[in-house]
């Protein structure tokens, strides 16, 4: 009998390296494999903490980001709820009455009549809440939301994983850069060195007082000059 797609998300998530794309990327898959995986859900987003506020970082379908819209001007709504009390909230029908009224009225607007909100979760630390929007009442049965919660925990290893990757990754870039800039600061130290006929700390205030007179960042000066010497010693090999 053919797995379901409940197993065959949960399978694909267990395979999945986040060193294969882009955060973006992987947050992407995640909410794929949610509408997969959870057969009343329609659409699926994810709230994070985007350059210091909520946003709805990626998503199914774009109606997702203006439905949470409301709730971000509001400071009220479920998904804001799952993720700062790390706890599952749910609307069974967002044409009654209840709380978060701006969310409500919102998704019924948007033709959404029933909503589940997971915490995402890592060793008590919130990375965000998987929200899944339904175009019918009551959609969510006791098996969905188990389904739902089963695939929120796996879901929420990934974006930790994610998430730490990037931040390490970013970090080895940038530590990357910082020693090319620093060994082209060097050869052109040298190169000043045997031009000049000075010593290290000489050339190195050489390219300090060029970088102030030019308004240039110090590693593009060194560039400069390397570049300079490389084209003169190919010079005759062209000529020739």
């Amino acid at each position: 009998m053919a797995d379901s797609p409940l197993s065959e998300s949960l399978a694909e998530l267990s395979r999945f390296f986040v060193g294969d794309g882009t955060i973006e990327e992987a947050l992407t898959r995640v909410v794929n494999l949610t509408v997969a995986a959870v057969a009343p859900a329609d659409l699926v987003g994810i709230t994070m903490i985007v350059e210091g506020r909520q946003r709805t970082a990626v998503f199914t379908d774009e109606l997702a980001p203006e439905i949470d819209q409301a709730q971000y001007d509001s400071g009220s709504g479920p998904c804001l709820d799952a993720f700062r009390d790390q706890r599952v909230t749910e609307i069974t029908s967002t044409r009654e009455p209840g709380p978060w009224l701006e969310f409500r009225r919102a998704a019924a607007d948007h033709g959404i009549l029933s909503t589940i909100s997971m915490p995402l979760v890592v060793e008590k630390r919130s990375v965000g809440a998987m929200n899944l929007y339904s175009r019918r009442e009551a959609a969510f049965g006791d098996v969905d939301r188990a389904n739902a919660e089963m695939f929120a925990a796996q879901a929420a290893i990934v974006l930790a994983n994610a998430q730490a990757y990037w931040d390490a990754h970013q970090l080895s870039t940038r530590l990357a850069e910082s020693m090319h800039h620093r060994a082209i600061i060097e050869q052109a130290k040298g190169m000043l060195m045997a031009a000049e006929g000075i010593d290290e700390e000489a050339a190195f205030d050489l390219l300090i007082r060029a970088s102030q007179r030019e308004n240039v960042k110090l590693r593009d000066i060194a560039q400069r000059i390397v570049d300079a010497a490389v084209t003169r010693a190919r010079r005759p090999e062209d000529e020739s």
